[in-house]
């Protein structure tokens, strides 16, 4: 059990890495935590809706609709 909660917490920490390694300083992120979030910021990739990417969430409806990238 000892194992396991160490295997999930250092997987959570992980994917946090991976999407903060994405985002250059000044950049809108690519990755939400919620469907909500991510539409809210589609207007800024000039695109509407969001699309579940994992366990997180991009602007857009479709990956590849954004018309601009924040990186």
């Amino acid at each position: 059990m000892k194992h396991l909660l160490l295997l999930v917490a250092a997987s959570a920490c992980l994917s946090s890495v991976a999407v903060a390694q994405h985002t250059p300083s000044g950049a809108d992120p690519a990755m939400y935590a919620t469907k909500a979030e991510a539409e809210k910021a589609a207007p800024k990739f000039k695109c509407t809706g969001a699309h579940q990417m994992g366990d997180q969430w991009m602007p857009c409806a479709k990956h590849g609709d954004a018309k601009t990238h924040a990186h």
